[in-house]
């Protein structure tokens, strides 16, 4: 069976096959932004951004720094967790007038421990939706890691609250697979102090600011972490858990 090459813009639903406006109702179009890295912007993202009639942006600040860079000047407005459900049916009823928009968060891909996934479902009122391919936090952690990447398991942001937290990382301490959680870096030593408890033999790789210019990788046993744990701990943080080895061992 033959494969063509397919160019940008040739993909069904993409905002070069949607025709005139007016034809049928809008599209949706999820667009992972950089982890950090402003140049791991894509193209097809910035080609979309710049032909969409509105951006749904997680916070507008950031946003508009991205947007800066590139020189896109379309409307930007706040799509956040705290009024995503208030916001949905009136994007939905602008879409489906025939305006074309793009949801964006403050990085990496749009649903993924960020507002999105309401949005796109979209889909289910008749209106298109994409979702662009791109840079992700999960997995550039889970190479980072150096840990087996296959399985793995991702469970989104670490619970805020001590006694939630406790469970969440019992629970993380029983899965043998890697596991990838992403932590805010005010709450990282609490977390790692949980995790000295449920699973003290059980390396853990701490990636902070991930493609960034002060990229850095640790790797050790929660009690190694925490010994070198500076007071203050800054930037956006994955952690990715070792996986059990064929001997059932913890792997290093």
């Amino acid at each position: 069976m033959s494969r063509q090459r397919a160019e940008v813009g040739d993909s069904p639903g993409s905002l070069a096959d949607l025709g005139p406006r007016g034809d049928r109702p809008g599209h949706l179009t999820l667009v992972p932004t950089p982890i950090g890295n402003l140049d791991d912007i894509t193209l097809r993202a910035l080609k979309v951004l710049k032909q969409v009639d509105w951006i749904a942006a997680e916070d507008t600040r950031r946003a508009r720094i991205l947007l800066s860079a590139f020189d896109i000047d379309r409307p930007v407005f706040s799509h956040h967790a705290h009024n995503e459900h208030h916001d949905v049916p009136r994007l939905l009823e602008r879409m489906l007038r025939g305006e074309r928009g793009a949801l964006i968060t403050d990085a990496g891909m749009p649903g993924i421990s960020d507002p999105g996934f309401l949005l796109m479902r979209a889909r289910r009122a008749g209106i298109g939706v994409d979702v662009l391919p791109g840079a992700s936090a999960v997995t550039t952690a889970l190479l980072l890691s150096g840990f087996p990447p296959e399985p793995f398991l991702f469970s989104g942001y670490v619970p805020a609250t001590s006694g939630r937290r406790e469970t969440f990382l019992r629970e993380v301490a029983q899965e043998e697979r890697t596991v990838v959680v992403f932590e805010t870096p005010h709450r990282l030593r609490a977390c790692l102090e949980v995790a000295q408890a449920a699973c003290p033999d059980r390396p853990i790789a701490i990636c902070r600011e991930m493609t960034k210019l002060h990229e850095e990788i640790t790797v050790g046993v929660a009690a190694e972490l925490l010994a070198g744990l500076p007071e203050t701990v800054e930037g956006a943080i994955a952690l990715v858990f070792a996986p059990r080895d064929r001997h059932g061992e913890w792997t290093r």
